[in-house]
């Protein structure tokens, strides 16, 4: 026996339904004055067969639909406009997480590959400081580890765990580098629980060594500075180095030296804090001396005592 639903002669209530919200849609989404246009055509068409009930019924029929549909019809539009604008942020999100593992696998080992061959040839040439550079090394992977497992580029630590990772970094490069190199800090112990996304002033201070201080025979001077203006916080990193690039070439050099590792920050920052936070890069003024300033702008969070004990 065959049931009704299965019936060849039975409704398809299914494409009924898709008809009718094909015609509400229709409906909303025309203006009142097309509509009142269509109704009269629609009168005098049926007066013709002497059918004016009919379209009477058929115009007050469509006036409810209309009435009635419309904030049905546009939330359902905002719906699939809210589930595109979700989906695509979501790609962007993925797209983001990729370059920060990919920007990891390739800073990390090239780092590590240069400290190690410094540390053996110091062990042949000078013992205690391959043993001093062996402990900052063991101090930098304990800091930087943990990070490096945190693939979402919404991760957000503490200015103080950061600098737990940058100090180690820095002294491998002062022994490095010896006279070389001089680092200035200027970062407020009341700053550390300040709220900052992991990864981003390791980065820029790797790139002021790769771009600016390392190329230079004579070396320079970095200066990592933090403040709180006007409820932001700035985070600075200058460097003495040959500079990423002329002056009046900032835009173009931005795109082509460092370029992926200041995407990648400026990406992080739009998917965390809007228009709320910014990364700045540019070339010293002449007056200045050469090299390179980044600043980094963000709204500042201070983080609960205990979250930041041991720091």
């Amino acid at each position: 026996m065959t049931t009704p639903s299965s019936s060849p002669n039975a409704p398809n209530w299914q494409a009924a339904k898709d008809t009718f919200h094909a015609y509400a849609t229709w409906l909303v989404n025309i203006s009142w004055k097309l509509f009142v246009g269509l109704s009269i055509v629609l009168l005098m068409a049926f007066g013709i067969f002497d059918l004016p009930q009919l379209a009477f019924l058929i115009i007050l029929t469509s006036i409810v639909i209309k009435a009635t549909f419309k904030q049905q019809i546009q939330a359902e539009e905002k719906a699939t406009a809210a589930t595109y604008l979700a989906e695509a942020e979501q790609l962007k999100r993925q797209l983001v997480e990729a370059r920060m593992a990919t920007m990891q696998a390739q800073v990390e080992p090239h780092f590590l590959f240069n400290t190690l061959a410094s540390i053996d040839h110091l062990i042949e040439t000078d013992p205690p400081r391959a043993s001093l550079m062996q402990k900052s090394l063991i101090a930098l992977l304990r800091a930087t580890l943990p990070t490096l497992r945190e693939q979402s580029p919404n991760t957000v630590r503490y200015l103080g765990q950061e600098l737990s990772v940058i100090r180690p970094y820095l002294d491998i490069q002062k022994m490095r580098m010896e006279d070389r190199l001089q680092i200035q800090w200027d970062i407020p112990e009341g700053l550390h629980s300040a709220e900052m996304p992991n990864m981003m002033v390791l980065s820029l201070v790797e790139n002021a060594f790769k771009h600016g201080l390392e190329p230079k025979a004579e070396g320079g001077t970095l200066v990592l500075r933090a403040e709180v203006s006007h409820g932001k916080l700035v985070v600075t990193v200058k460097d003495s180095g040959v500079g990423y690039f002329p002056a009046d070439q900032t835009a173009q050099a931005e795109s082509t030296q460092g370029g992926f590792g200041l995407k990648n920050i400026r990406d992080r920052l739009a998917l965390i804090y809007g228009d709320q936070a910014s990364l700045s890069i540019r070339a010293l003024e002449p007056y200045e001396g050469s090299g390179t300033l980044a600043i980094l702008t963000m709204p500042y969070k201070s983080a609960p005592i205990e979250a930041t004990a041991g720091l």
